[in-house]
């Protein structure tokens, strides 16, 4: 079965989803302690969150790259999740999306939501031929995501550095058995459309998404 261009796929339960974020020790170890991010984190910037575990791995390199050693799984709300869509503006002017590219440019500057599709990736980190969600979140929707949507946070960079070995040392089986199990996350049609998602990753209007374990 084909997968869609844009779907979003995240692991969930039926109150939360896991988002992911790479930082230095001095911003994620104390995010750890705390349940959530804390100083030196700053709120004043757009930062990114990122359903994908291994879009997360070729962002960060396995944990490797500067500024970006510690990974951190972060479990928000569905709600709080779904409230950031609701309000989110494409990070690129789509012409069978926008009116014109002067409004589209004042959503931009007006909405606390961005979001944009990126190649998935194999565990290989080489670039799919579908999709993944990224989110950026600033202004009233940090303070929301900080103060009110994140229910844990825990620091997974151990679990990183095991499935980066196990592919180091060719065993592709293993590594792939650490990987955390993404289902298709579908969002109501009306909410979907301002995202660019594909028509077959929604689900109809009045309806909602049961979780199914």
């Amino acid at each position: 079965m084909s997968v869609p261009a844009r779907q979003i796929r995240a692991r969930y339960s039926a109150d939360t989803i896991t988002v992911y974020q790479a930082y230095p020790p001095q911003i994620a170890l104390p995010a750890v302690a705390a349940g959530r991010l804390v100083a030196p984190f700053k709120r004043d910037r757009m930062t990114w969150i990122k359903p994908s575990f291994l879009w997360m791995m070729y962002r960060c390199g396995w944990a490797t790259k500067p500024g970006q050693e510690r990974v951190l799984s972060i479990d928000i709300t569905r709600e709080g999740f779904e409230w950031a869509l609701a309000r989110a503006c494409l990070s690129h002017y789509d012409r069978d999306l926008h009116d014109d590219k002067a409004t589209w440019t004042r959503q931009l500057k007006t909405s606390p939501v961005r979001v944009q599709w990126d190649p998935e990736r194999t565990l290989h980190l080489k670039a799919l031929p579908y999709r993944s969600l990224q989110v950026g979140i600033s202004n009233e929707a940090v303070d929301r995501y900080v103060d009110d949507w994140t229910v844990a946070v825990t620091d997974i960079t151990p679990t990183v550095h095991r499935v980066r070995d196990l592919l180091h040392g060719g065993d592709v089986q293993a590594a792939a058995a650490h990987l955390p199990i993404e289902r298709v996350y579908q969002l109501p049609v009306h909410m979907a459309a301002g995202l660019n998602i594909s028509p077959d990753a929604t689900v109809g209007e009045g309806s909602k998404q049961q979780y199914r374990p």
